[in-house]
């Protein structure tokens, strides 16, 4: 699988919008330098103790019926907070962890002919069903599809203009969650929004929630995803809050957060 999945960053990832780093032979699956001996640093928050590997090949098991089962699940709240982060044509938008490209196809109607739509995820085997979609939809031309992980974004400085993550934030080990919040911003123009959705641990007292994540905790390699506290994350990685909408996903409590990187002189 790992030969596949430089394949596909091959064959996938030749603009000129990729860093150097990238185009001298970016075929990780992102840094597993975390120190797990100390992995929850939020209180409270649930750590994720799965290497990179096993959470690709949990997702490449999960594209056969994806689009029936989680990927059907959330797509109304992707939809919603697509809606907030308001892509307009001949913009570059890049989504992180996009599974079987719903929401990418979405965003690459939305750019245009003259916009540029580059989608991260960590699966070769979504990645392919991606491909399919937009091809299907006419809009292969308009995507760029790369096979990696978000902690190391092979992406210039100032690329896009927007960038959008759907349930994707909360399956990054609590270490790492700061991390590829700064690679984001890194990557995000002066100004650009970052539109998220998440669970939400903030109602900490509900049920539903604390049964989710007794599940995770028996089974932390294939429910990877936990609550996590978003806001305060961004707020604490430097963006600017914009809006905060919460939501609930058959009684789990989520949210949708738009975020911005603040223009240069400007205090967060």
């Amino acid at each position: 699988m790992e030969s596949q999945g430089h394949h596909t960053n091959q064959a996938y990832c030749k603009s000129g919008i990729m860093s150097p780093e990238y185009l001298r032979g970016y075929d990780k699956l992102g840094s597993e330098d975390v120190n797990r001996e100390n992995e929850s640093r939020a209180p409270g928050i649930l750590p994720v103790p799965r290497t990179k590997e096993e959470a690709k090949q949990v997702y490449d098991r999960l594209s056969k019926f994806y689009d029936y089962t989680l990927g059907l699940l959330g797509r109304k709240y992707s939809e919603m907070a697509l809606e907030r982060i308001s892509v307009v044509e001949g913009e570059t938008v890049l989504e992180i962890g996009f599974g079987t490209g719903h929401c990418l196809k979405w965003i690459a109607k939305l750019v245009g002919p003259a916009g540029k739509v580059y989608g991260i995820d960590i699966s070769p085997e979504m990645i392919e069903k991606t491909k399919k979609r937009l091809e299907k939809e006419g809009v292969a031309n308009r995507a760029e599809l790369c096979c990696g992980d978000a902690t190391c974004l092979p992406f210039n400085e100032s690329a896009f203009d927007a960038v959008f993550m759907s349930f994707t934030l909360e399956v990054f080990d609590t270490p790492e969650i700061p991390r590829v919040l700064a690679r984001i911003k890194k990557v995000l123009k002066p100004g650009g929004r970052l539109g998220i959705v998440d669970m939400s641990k903030e109602n900490g007292k509900s049920v539903f929630l604390k049964v989710y994540e007794w599940i995770h905790n028996k089974c932390p390699k294939y429910i990877g995803s936990r609550p996590i506290y978003a806001e305060q994350c961004l707020i604490d990685a430097g963006y600017q809050i914009k809006s905060k909408e919460k939501i609930k996903i058959f009684r789990l409590p989520a949210e949708i957060i738009v975020a911005i990187k603040a223009m240069p002189g400007n205090a967060v």
